[in-house]
């Protein structure tokens, strides 16, 4: 296929000060939850990204002295810190991208728990979060010290082989933004009052490294414009525009964002594609210098246009470039049913709060392109002359389904509903996860272009049907269904009184069942089903109250960035948060609740209850299939598997990340060792 002309403007060069960007696509710096433990599954990852077509790949947050100190990201404190970072760069360089890198000092938010440094900031200030330390006002010894480590990890960033040095101000995790927002900045001295001051060690800082890395290396700013905060902190309309016009002609290129992490990358519940356009769209009014931003952007018409109306000179993209790290070469040869659109659901961003190596939901490749040797693009031809059933075509399914027909095996995909999708399909039904969607969406269409998968609808199968299908190889992936005894976290046995009155779960609130109010939610799940299941109910008009044992609804989302958002949408809506509470019992027309501290007993008045605890694995047709293995023997089936839900219920990630396993490995049984390669730490010097 070949590029639709259309999109001749997105493969122009950019010249970013004395390099050229071969396109304009432009992976901005992000988390990835390796880092320095794992240098060379970060530096094979980012690889991957160039190879895909991303003409800058940059680096997550380098931290560059010990008074900034995380445990999951890059350093470059002294000169051993360059070989590993070396690594990516070659990466990079070897599939013609330009490698870019973010310096970072992370002033008051630095924790330094291992380094035991004391945080330093514009102005004294309790540290980010509840850590039980308060951050330092930085003296003009101190500026002059930051200024120096900044200089001298920008050298060792042009040693390591970097082309693009990103200043960062941005998503109140920089020193550099605490001194440009009036929030953190209350200096009388010439570094705070006026936005000229609390600008002026930016200006600095921007001048030292274009210094340091003389024509070699181009420097970009990387500044939050505006932290959604009205006049209480950074706004566009004020020091957003006034930044660009003091400096715009100063760097070789602007990424501009909004602040704090949770505001720029907000997930696709609570924003669209292209939301921070409304608060960045002003940058190239105030620069010749090109511009990039971000905002989820799967679109390639969105994305020319942005370029046609001058709001950007490259397309940005963190999330996207995880969920498809070709997708600038898909769009480049004509390919766009290929991209593996993002779905918005910051389950990348778990994992980096995780300190766990990088996943994602429409990429079960993300992470494991060196631990694993998995390609994004790329799978080993079948190896076997197996043919393959997989009973269910829920994502575990649908993912197995296709990377096995990907491979070139014969496969039968067995579905008992009438519809693809399973868990998926029902649940981007819910209020705000329609994006979700595309996971179904993106399969079922590759699906559609393989030959040798048969897809049966309406199709349960049984033990005896399973046998008279000639595959050797089954997976079972019949999903999971939510328990209606209450069983989950706070209670390892059934609550009482169930019998006695409506007790539903997310499965009828899916199906649609009558469900009357007033209606009782317990969330003991903490993730997104308790708070969207609350949400449906209230939009029906129907009183309810969310009781969990946590302090806030959904608190597993606080990992998604989405925790604060999802409280308030509940609150605006009407529904009521009953935190720290139990559901102890349940009789008549009423529930009684416990507080998790003190055992104090409420009750509340409900026609409803639906419990959002544990799910059980649908696993009926395994146990009755492996209860018979001569029955098995005999039917030629070698390999019975459970995949997904049905192995073990978890989020949609991990169902893919199951299916796409079994495709590799056709649920072979797991060695005594490690099943991926890992790195050692080197014993640097003798004790």
């Amino acid at each position: 296929m070949t590029r639709d002309p259309r999109y001749d403007v997105l493969f122009e060069p950019v010249r970013i000060g004395p390099v050229t960007a071969r396109n304009r696509f432009y992976q901005v710096p992000h988390c990835n939850g390796m880092g320095r433990t794992h240098p060379t599954a970060m530096a094979v990852m980012r690889g991957i990204k160039a190879e895909g077509g991303w003409a800058v790949v940059c680096t997550e947050q380098c931290d560059i002295h010990p008074t900034s100190e995380t445990t999951r990201e890059i350093r470059l404190w002294d000169d051993r810190d360059i070989p590993s970072l070396a690594r990516m760069t070659e990466q990079v360089h070897e599939h013609g991208g330009l490698a870019g890198i973010e310096l970072t000092h992370m002033g008051y938010h630095a924790y330094n728990v291992t380094s035991r440094e004391v945080p330093m900031a514009p102005s004294a200030t309790p540290a980010y979060g509840i850590l039980p330390q308060q951050a330092r006002e930085m003296d003009i010894s101190d500026i002059a010290d930051y200024r120096r480590w900044h200089r001298a990890a920008a050298r060792r960033s042009k040693e390591a082989g970097f082309d693009i040095i990103v200043v960062y101000a941005g998503h109140d995790l920089s020193l550099l933004m605490h001194f440009l927002s009036p929030r953190t900045n209350r200096r009388t001295d010439e570094y705070g009052g006026s936005v000229e001051n609390r600008a002026r060690l930016l200006r600095e800082v921007i001048e030292d490294t274009k210094q340091e890395v003389g024509d070699s290396c181009g420097v970009a700013v990387r500044v939050a414009v505006d932290e959604l905060l009205g006049e209480a902190g950074i706004t566009s309309d004020r020091e957003g525009r006034a930044v660009l016009d003091l400096l715009g002609e100063l760097p070789d290129l602007w990424d501009i964002n909004v602040s704090e992490w949770h505001n720029d990358s907000q997930t696709s519940r609570f924003s669209e594609e292209g939301f921070q356009e409304a608060y960045i769209s002003f940058a190239k009014q105030h620069t010749s210098k090109p511009v990039v931003g971000v905002g989820r952007y799967t679109s390639p018409d969105h994305m020319v246009s942005l370029i046609n109306k001058g709001v950007f000179d490259m397309i940005g993209a963190a999330r996207p470039s995880i969920a498809d790290p070709f997708l600038p070469k898909k769009i480049e040869e004509g390919r766009l049913d290929d991209i593996r659109e993002c779905i918005g659901c910051n389950i990348c961003v778990a994992s980096d709060m995780h300190s766990a190596p990088i996943r994602c939901t429409q990429n079960p490749t993300m992470g494991e392109e060196w631990r694993r040797d998995w390609h994004p693009e790329r799978i080993t031809p079948k190896d076997t002359d197996d043919r393959v059933l997989v009973v269910g075509a829920g994502p575990a399914g649908l993912e197995a389904a296709m990377s096995l027909g990907r491979r070139g095996y014969d496969v039968m995909l067995a579905e008992a509903g009438t519809e693809l999708g399973g868990r998926v399909a029902r649940e981007c039904r819910l209020p705000g996860l329609s994006a979700w969607g595309r996971v179904r969406d993106y399969r079922t269409g590759q699906l559609n272009k393989l030959a040798n998968v048969g897809i049966y609808l309406d199709s349960a199968m049984t033990a005896e049907s399973v046998l008279e299908t000639g595959c050797s190889l089954v997976a079972v992936a019949g999903g999971a269904t939510w328990r209606r005894d209450g069983t989950g976290r706070s209670h390892v046995i059934p609550i009482p009184g169930l019998d006695d009155g409506n007790v539903f779960t997310p499965d009828d609130v899916m199906g649609d069942a009558p469900i009357t109010g007033p209606v009782v939610v317990f969330d003991d799940d903490h993730y997104y089903m308790g708070g969207v299941t609350a949400e449906k109910l209230r939009s029906q008009g129907l009183q309810v109250t969310l009781v969990t044992p946590m302090a806030e609804a959904s608190a597993w989302t606080v990992y998604t960035l989405e925790l604060d958002r999802i409280q308030k949408r509940l609150l605006e809506a009407g529904v009521e948060i009953l935190g720290s509470h139990t559901l102890s019992g349940i009789g008549g027309n009423e529930v009684e609740t416990a507080c998790v501290h003190t055992g104090r007993i409420r009750r509340l008045a409900c026609a409803s209850v639906v419990l959002v605890t544990g799910r059980d694995p649908d696993d009926m047709l395994f146990d009755t299939l492996t209860g018979d293995p001569d029955a098995l023997v005999a039917a030629g089936i070698r390999r019975l598997t459970r995949i997904g839900d049905a192995l073990a219920p978890g989020t949609i990630a991990a169902a893919i990340w199951s299916g796409h396993r079994f495709a590799r490995e056709l649920g072979e049984r797991l060695p005594d060792g490690p099943t991926y390669r890992y790195e050692l730490p080197a014993l640097a010097e003798p004790i």
